[in-house]
């Protein structure tokens, strides 16, 4: 790669983007009022770390036990010692160029992506997947066997955003750029895409996205699993619905007090 004639050492720019991302200089997408939804994707960061993934040179990493890991050169395993957070022991994974905040909790086994962002004291229950470049704020509860979609490619698409204190329950998956706002209570078993219809039965709307402009849960929204039924003759015959996303209400003092997570726990 060159610019204006002079060449470009695209390993060692990633390299440099790799560590500011793992050290909290730089993000993969970072609030931005001016944007859609309120958050503006960083193309240079998603760039680098594709081109991570090229070199197909691989290494070797032997971290004692069981814990022993061959993967690309490139993306290197992050270094959990030393740092202000905890990683319980059993068979969690953690990328070089993922942020971790003060005070986060990461429960076994779960796997973290090149780009993530997981903010303080955010506590990530066992068998959770946070993809790459996922934007994750601050006192989140991910509890278990939640999948948080990545995205590379193409490199100014919006990834996966929770916004800080929301909490995502058990085995929801949040895909294609879906933004959860503030405080936001996402019920087990849950599952939002970008292009997902969201019922607001409190406002009497539906809230849906597109590729350009991915859904956004409204901030402290309360969402569970429900069906509507399919129209057409067939499926009355057979009785079909389909599953789908209902806004129930708006967040008060009986859901902070059910999704409460006690100090001691973090």
């Amino acid at each position: 790669m060159t610019t204006a004639g002079n060449p470009v050492d695209t390993a060692g720019l990633a390299a440099t983007i790799l560590a500011d991302l793992d050290a909290g200089r730089r993000r993969a997408a970072v609030p931005d009022p001016s944007s859609p939804g309120g958050w503006r994707a960083d193309p240079e960061v998603k760039a680098a770390i594709l081109d991570c993934f090229r070199d197909r040179a691989t290494a070797e990493w032997d971290l004692g036990g069981a814990l022993r890991f061959r993967d690309r050169v490139g993306l290197p395993i992050k270094d959990l010692l030393g740092g202000p957070w905890r990683v319980v022991p059993g068979g969690t994974s953690v990328r070089a160029g993922v942020y971790l905040g003060p005070g986060v909790v990461i429960m076994p086994p779960s796997f973290v992506n090149v780009g993530a962002w997981i903010g303080d004291d955010t506590m990530v229950d066992s068998h959770v997947l946070v993809g790459s470049c996922a934007q994750v704020g601050a006192r989140v509860h991910l509890s278990a066997g939640v999948s948080i979609g990545g995205v590379l490619e193409p490199a100014g698409a919006r990834p996966v955003i929770v916004e800080d204190g929301a909490f995502v329950g058990a085995g929801s998956s949040l895909l294609e750029g879906v933004l959860v706002g503030e405080g936001a209570v996402i019920g087990a078993g849950v599952t939002l895409t970008g292009t997902s219809r969201l019922y607001d039965l409190v406002r009497g709307r539906i809230l849906t996205g597109t590729f350009e402009a991915p859904l956004a849960v409204p901030p402290r929204s309360v969402v569970v699993p429900g069906s509507r039924t399919l129209g057409g003759e067939f499926a009355a015959a057979n009785g079909l619905s389909m599953s789908v996303a209902l806004l129930v209400k708006d967040r008060d003092a009986g859901t902070d007090a059910r999704v409460a997570l006690e100090d001691a726990l973090r």
